[in-house]
Order: structure tokens, then sequence, then C-alpha cells
């Protein structure tokens, strides 16, 4: 009979350090590159949520506009809040673009008739851009809206800017 000496028998228990290394390693390779490529998805999935707050904003101000028969005169985003909170027409919180040190861009013409509103945008090949202006804004200064948005605003991140008029 042959005989196996019990050493050879014995079971291995658990990994060694260094297969445990190499399986960190590749996880966290592959990790990366996943983060990596959701970076067009997230700035898609920002611009969206931009349009959305734009469209209900001009909500909004349709609402403040059957009540008080003109556009409030904002020059900006900040007072444009300050007046659709309080002119008791329902609107509670008026949206803040997702990126803390942007802000959206609102103004209206003197007869408080007409307004304009945009939002810097993060993708320049999103599909959002087709129905608006699109180009590189100067980096600090003011701006003006083009064409029919003749609204001046100060633009302090480039980036591509979506219009909004009425």
């Amino acid at each position: 009979m042959f005989h196996v000496p019990c050493s050879v028998l014995r079971e291995r228990q658990g990994f060694t350090l260094i297969e445990m290394l190499i399986v960190i390693a590749i996880i966290g390779i592959l990790a990366g590159g996943v983060l990596v490529g959701l970076g067009p998805a997230t700035k898609g999935g920002r611009d969206a949520r931009r349009l959305s707050d734009l469209r209900q904003v001009q909500n909004g101000l349709e609402l403040y506009y059957n009540k008080n028969q003109r556009y409030p005169a904002a020059t900006n985003w900040a007072a444009l809040q300050t007046a659709l909170t309080g002119a008791s027409i329902g609107v509670s919180n008026v949206p803040k673009d997702p990126n803390s040190a942007v802000t959206y861009y609102y103004a209206t013409d003197t007869n408080g008739t007409n307004y304009v509103m945009g939002a810097i945008l993060e993708d320049a090949g999103g599909n959002a851009l087709s129905s608006s202006w699109s180009g590189t804004p100067p980096q600090g200064g003011g701006m003006t809206f083009p064409g029919s948005c003749g609204a001046t605003v100060t633009n302090p991140v480039p980036g591509f800017l979506y219009c909004i008029s009425l």
C-alpha cells in the first residue's frame, strides 16, 4: 500500500498576502475605469437638471405674470428668487445650479414684457445646445446673451450657454 504523509493532505487555509494585494489592485483598476467612463454621463445629468430647472422657473414666471401683468423686474437670479418666492403665487423654492460656483442668469426688459434666462452647460456635444446659441463665453467680465436674448450677465465660468427668452 502507498503511504502519503499528512503534510501533503493538509488543506490550504485562506489566501496569502500577495494574492490579496493582487486582487485588490485589479479591483481598483477596474473601478477607476468605470468612474472615468461615468464622467460624461454625470455632465449630461447635471445639464438635464439645468434645463429642467429653467422650465420650472418658466412656469413660475407665468404664474407671476398672470398675477401682476408683468415679469419680475429682477436683474439677476438671486433677485428673481426673492421676487418669485415672495409673490404669493405658490412658489416656495427657486432652483439653483447644481454647481454651487455657477449661477443661472435672468434679466427682463424695462416694461416687464420679455425676459431671458440662461444656464452654463458642461457638455458641448449635448442635444440641448442644438436649440440654442452655443459658444465659449469669455472667462470673467460681462457677457451679452446673443440674438433675441439681449441681457448682459457676468459669466465667471467658461462653458456653453443655453438661453431661453420670451
